[in-house]
């Protein structure tokens, strides 16, 4: 055990066990060192039972944790990224790296200054489907793309709410589109390549709350693409993440990650994902499998041996944050508002 990496967690709520559930499933030298939140007993339920149980800054500040994983509410993401960071922590960050643009730049330069990575779970990229798409788009197999869809008609009752007030709030993250759209809109934007310009509305709808519960936006790609965006919490019973990609050559539709229709013709379908795959959060956030969060613990700890940096970086948390942001702006001004070239 003397050469495993250290983990560890902070907020040990619903997220927070399923990455203690994920490590404990890895076929590498890790292991739980210490753990905030929730029950203490829950980290001898999730294979973790010689973990430490204490508070949020004696996790960061632990000598034998190496890597700290954030699964706090939203708004507190980016202040304790930079707290790991000055601790001289790699971070991993459960979506989104933070809710406002100038923390998630910081984040960015302190990690770069600091030469420590911070890797943002955006585990749909890593999903053998998406993998297989992004393979085929770039190699321009797919044809040129023209429209993007995704569309996340989704259902949180009062309940879900209730249970956590940082929930409702808008600028600590609660909104449809940065709690439970985010994933489908940097899949998307990852898959179709950089977004340049935005519009949006956005609406609360079916909730007394602060936070908006639905949202529509358009994206223009740098190719020229197009691209539609609907997030939603008020829409019951609740349906599957829907993506379509329409290109010059054919078009696909996919649902919760897996295919429901292929016409590119000549070209291979993508095989659907088995158990643990994608699954569905429409009605219930925990119904979603563990293999796209397997997949990005496994590329984590490679980097962490070998010096890389993670598949998924601090600069790819900072360019989605950017583009919910661009979309929240443009509903607020109701102006089209561009993003800044990639860098």
């Amino acid at each position: 055990m003397n050469d495993s990496i250290g983990v560890g967690i902070v907020g040990m709520g619903s997220i927070g066990v399923r990455h203690a559930e994920v490590l404990a499933k890895l076929d590498a030298p890790v292991r739980l060192v210490a753990a905030s939140g929730g029950a203490a007993e829950v980290l001898s339920r999730t294979g973790h039972p010689g973990a430490r149980h204490c508070a949020p800054d004696e996790v960061i500040a632990h000598p034998d944790v190496e890597i700290v994983v954030l699964c706090t509410p939203s708004g507190l993401h980016g202040s304790q990224a930079l707290a790991a960071l000055d601790a001289g922590k790699h971070v991993v960050v459960e979506k989104p790296l933070s809710v406002d643009v100038a923390t998630a730049e910081e984040v960015v330069r302190r990690a770069e200054r600091q030469d420590r990575f911070v890797s943002v779970i955006s585990q749909r990229r890593l999903e053998p489907v998406s993998q297989y798409l992004k393979q085929q788009l770039d190699a321009g197999n797919l044809g040129r793309p023209v429209l993007a869809e995704t569309f996340c008609h989704w259902f949180r009752d009062d309940a879900y709410y209730a249970r956590a007030a940082w929930r409702t709030r808008q600028d600590q993250g609660g909104g449809s589109l940065m709690n439970q759209g985010l994933h489908s809109v940097d899949l998307l934007a990852w898959l179709m390549g950089p977004v340049i310009a935005v519009t949006g509305q956005c609406g609360t709808l079916g909730h007394a709350m602060d936070a908006e519960d639905t949202t529509v936006a358009t994206l223009r790609f740098a190719s020229g693409a197009l691209g539609l965006v609907a997030t939603s919490t008020a829409t019951p019973p609740g349906q599957p993440a829907t993506m379509t990609l329409m290109t010059s050559k054919g078009s696909a539709e996919f649902a919760d990650g897996s295919p429901v229709r292929w016409e590119f013709a000549g070209i291979e379908a993508p095989v659907s994902p088995g158990a643990g795959g994608a699954g569905s959060g429409a009605a219930d956030p925990l119904a979603i499998g563990d293999a796209g969060h397997l997949a990005q613990w496994q590329d984590i700890v490679d980097a962490y041996r070998s010096g890389r940096q993670p598949a998924i970086g601090a600069r790819d948390g900072l360019a989605t944050v950017r583009l919910l942001c661009a979309i929240y702006d443009a509903a607020e001004t109701g102006r089209e508002v561009e993003l800044p070239a990639a860098r």
